[in-house]
């Protein structure tokens, strides 16, 4: 394996507890659900998990709590072939919660607890700075504080390490942030919220794309569901179509693409043939339950593209 250079993920670490329903409940509705269970997850560390066993050579910069959980997680993770060495326990904080609705169509909502989460701060980045530099990508949500994953994306920016920012949950982000990025990877809904362009069609991707690239932004690679993925470098863009597969659950389905996507980026393979790598880690996720759970191993992605030929 082409091994290109050292991924650093920073983001959120949660315990998420999944309730599979039949359908959403209503505001005053009480609905039975078919299935219970927790799982590991937080948009940082579905992203680890999915970089790290797609073949990536990882640290993972996040917060525990001091509780049992984080215990847990770290040994998790640190099997999942991630340096946890950066990890942060957090005396007093409990580790993030996440609270799960599946319906029957696999659709999710999501409500969280950030928990240690919160405690990554500014300082704590600072004390990675050396680890963040030697990097050759820095891959970050929006889980963790806003002014620490600017803190990182600077410290990036001055060592030349390539920045990747997946801007979810949505929010509205600064002109200064957005210009230290090389690679974001909306979904629609948070292209919308950056750019303020509503994204149903491609010729909309394309123009939300464009607006993104006139921040300072390099890549932009909006995520567009079934359809697959809207990719464009320095305005030359194209739909990229993901594997039609029966989902079941797709909870982890954004953060398996990113995890894999900065893998196959930093084996140097080119953008077309690592979002094809990213798609197919992405469509066997949904094939199963949970966050981490769902996450497949690099046998089994190049299995996968195997059989689709």
């Amino acid at each position: 394996m082409n091994m290109a250079g050292k991924l650093v993920v920073l983001g959120s670490i949660n315990a998420d507890h999944i309730l599979n329903l039949e359908s959403f409940p209503t505001p005053g509705e009480t609905v039975t659900g078919s299935q219970y269970q927790v799982a590991f997850g937080g948009k940082g560390a579905n992203q680890a998990v999915a970089a790290g066993r797609s073949g990536a050579y990882i640290a993972f910069i996040a917060c525990t709590g001091d509780d049992d959980t984080g215990e847990r997680v770290r040994t998790q993770l640190a099997s999942d072939n991630i340096d946890v060495t950066p990890v942060s326990v957090i005396t007093g904080e409990s580790t993030g919660v996440a609270l799960i609705f599946v319906n029957g169509e696999g659709e999710n909502v999501i409500g969280i607890h950030a928990g240690a989460n919160a405690a990554l701060s500014v300082a704590l980045v600072e004390a990675q700075r050396e680890r963040i530099a030697a990097a050759s990508a820095l891959l970050m949500q929006l889980e963790s504080p806003v002014e620490s994953v600017l803190a990182a994306a600077k410290i990036a920016h001055q060592n030349r390490t390539r920045v990747a920012l997946n801007p979810a949950p949505a929010r509205e982000l600064s002109d200064e942030l957005l210009a230290l990025v090389d690679v974001i990877t909306p979904n629609e809904t948070e292209a919308e919220k950056l750019t303020g362009i509503k994204v149903e069609k491609d010729d909309d991707a394309a123009r939300a794309a464009q607006a993104l690239h006139s921040k300072g932004i390099e890549t932009v690679i909006i995520t567009l569901g079934s359809r697959g993925v809207w990719a464009s470098v320095n305005g030359e863009g194209q739909r990229i179509p993901g594997f039609k597969v029966k989902a079941i659950d797709t909870i982890a389905a954004g953060d398996t693409f990113n995890g894999a996507l900065m893998t196959a980026l930093l084996e140097n393979k080119p953008l077309e043939q690592a979002i094809r790598f990213a798609h197919a880690a992405a469509a066997i996720a949904v094939t199963r339950k949970g966050a981490q759970p769902s996450v497949p191993w690099r046998s089994e992605i190049d299995d996968f593209l195997a059989q689709q030929g």
